[in-house]
């Protein structure tokens, strides 16, 4: 006996019922002619992960009904294969206070144009970015169905974190276990899944597929890296990460044990993932909301040089836009090093001036700020004429502006706003500035995308980073020194770890509370930032929901 099974790691679109059905069924129609009898659909597959607030609406709950059964007809001329798909159901609709009627994160297991059974998700995560007590209820019983003479136990994403759902569905009499996910990446993920994964299946003694959904939506990523795992916990094949694929493999039966067999995509490095990551997640921001390009503020220096190779690879040098602004401040050097790396990747590059705005800015405000010497706000002034000019151009050709500011600058409150924070998505927005330039190497010892090989001209990488916004200005004048600021940032706003154990780890008492301090009072910058990619298991955005109005001080 052999049981083909066709894991669907696919890029779904929050939100388009329609056009997720027709994905799905597409693709069911193309494992069932590979011979698939299973095909596998990732977590809330039919309307997209993560709906959000979108789960109360009860039109949002229909028209997820309406594709379901879509599917299910559109499928019924294969009766011979059975297709696993996840959407949610229930919710009535809503008093004052209450939902009348309970939601829940479900998968339906359709055959033969009908819905054979649903499943409902039974624990449910409320922590990093997800939410989802508040929109579901969990389930309560296993589900067990026969495909090719296996039973088959259906679990969907954190039920597979915890010993329980997998026993009872064992004793419901399953001996493979099919679990469907939708998982945000951060660095290291998909590993750390095969792992845990690795202990699910040891304790129960049953193999399992893991189905994964690939693609970007607004700040989290979903790299893709289904896998499957024999009883004994070895891996029998992994899909390729970043990229949608039908993955299949193959169940057989051997005595009374199950073996699965599949191809095995090849392990890579962290900084090959991070790089793809974010190249999903801005490829498909912008490719999913419609924008018709990205312009960036290219200024000579390491961060803008990184998020523009970020966004050749995502959108190709015809749909990337750059603008060299230079300030009176701006070293020669700069404009030259900017315009070599436009020059390197195809891209339209254009300088403006700031000067006569800034002089005119000056001149205006001079009366109101005579005999008060020159300081941080002249240079705020200059990165706000540069947000200005970015959204002027945002506005009369449509591309969005990305952002280039990174964790760390991010963290501290190193950023102006309205100035270089403008734009409209924060591609390096959870990279910490030692990554900034780990990325870089990496990126100009591989061109993973075609775009071109070393796109970051050396100079860029190696000269001391500087906002260039007075004479001589070195990031590091104001800032502990990178490798010991991100180890602080991350400890400190990643790990919680608290400011007396940092101290104890040999941190300098001074920069530790330098760096803390800056971290609570600039939360009111950060609130104000554009969306950007979560690539850490802690990012400023959904993971992090501090009170700006707050007299806490450890």
């Amino acid at each position: 006996m052999t049981l083909p099974i066709c894991v669907a790691q696919l890029n779904f679109v929050v939100g388009d019922m329609a056009g997720n059905a027709r994905r799905i069924v597409e693709a069911a129609r193309q494992a069932h002619a590979d011979g698939a009898r299973l095909l596998l659909t990732p977590e809330l597959s039919i309307c997209g992960y993560a709906a959000e607030d979108l789960f109360l609406r009860p039109s949002f709950i229909a028209a997820c009904d309406d594709a379901v059964k879509t599917v299910a007809r559109e499928l019924a001329g294969l009766p011979d294969l059975t297709v696993v798909v996840g959407h949610p159901t229930g919710g009535g609709h809503r008093s004052r206070s209450v939902a009348v009627q309970q939601r829940f994160n479900s998968a339906s297991v359709l055959r033969g144009g009908e819905v054979i059974a649903t499943y409902a998700k039974c624990e449910l995560p409320n922590y990093q970015v997800f939410d989802e007590r508040r929109y579901f209820a969990p389930g309560t019983a296993p589900c067990v169905f026969e495909v090719a003479g296996v039973r088959v136990g259906l679990l969907i994403c954190e039920d597979a974190w915890f010993e329980a759902p997998a026993r009872e569905t064992r004793a419901a009499g399953a001996e493979l276990l099919a679990v469907i996910n939708a998982s945000p990446f951060h660095v290291g993920k998909g590993y750390e899944r095969e792992a845990m994964m690795r202990e699910r299946v040891r304790d129960v003694g049953l193999p399992m597929v893991y189905a994964h959904l690939v693609g970007g939506q607004d700040e989290v990523v979903f790299e893709g890296h289904s896998f499957a795992l024999n009883a004994d916990g070895s891996l029998a094949g992994r899909a390729p990460s970043f990229e949608e694929k039908l993955f299949v493999s193959s169940v057989e039966r051997s005595l009374s044990a199950l073996e699965i067999k599949a191809d095995t995509a090849p392990e890579r490095s962290a900084d090959a993932d991070l790089w793809d990551a974010l190249v999903l997640g801005v490829r498909d921001y912008i490719g999913k909301n419609g924008f018709p390009g990205a312009l960036i503020g290219l200024s000579g220096g390491i961060d803008s040089a990184l998020v523009l190779a970020v966004a050749v690879d995502a959108l190709g040098k015809d749909r990337v836009r750059t603008v060299m602004m230079p300030s009176p401040y701006t070293a020669d050097i700069s404009w030259i090093d900017a315009r070599d790396m436009a020059n390197r990747l195809g891209v339209r590059h254009d300088e403006i001036s700031i000067a006569p705005e800034f002089d005119a800015f000056r001149g205006s405000l001079g009366p109101l700020f005579e005999g008060r010497p020159e300081d941080t706000t002249e240079e705020n002034i200059q990165a706000r004429i540069r947000g200005t000019l970015l959204m002027a151009l945002s506005n009369k050709f449509g591309a969005i502006v990305l952002t280039t500011g990174n964790k760390s600058e991010m963290a501290t409150g190193y950023c102006t706003l309205y100035g270089d924070m403008a734009g409209g998505f924060a591609v390096i927005k959870d990279v910490a500035k030692t990554v900034v330039f780990r990325l870089a190497r990496w990126r100009n010892a591989h061109d993973p995308y075609g775009t071109g090989a070393n796109p970051i001209p050396e100079r860029i990488i190696t000269r001391p980073p500087s906002a260039e916004l007075r004479p001589d200005q070195k990031d590091q004048d104001s800032l502990p020194p990178y490798e010991v600021l991100d180890a602080i940032i991350e400890r400190y706003m990643e790990n919680d770890e608290g400011i007396a154990e940092l101290i104890a780890a040999g941190f300098d008492r001074a920069d530790v509370e330098k760096v803390t301090r800056l971290i609570k009072i600039n939360e009111y910058k950060r609130r104000q930032a554009a969306v950007g990619i979560r690539v850490t298991h802690r990012s400023f955005g959904k993971d992090w929901r501090y009170p700006i109005t707050s007299k806490f001080r450890a």
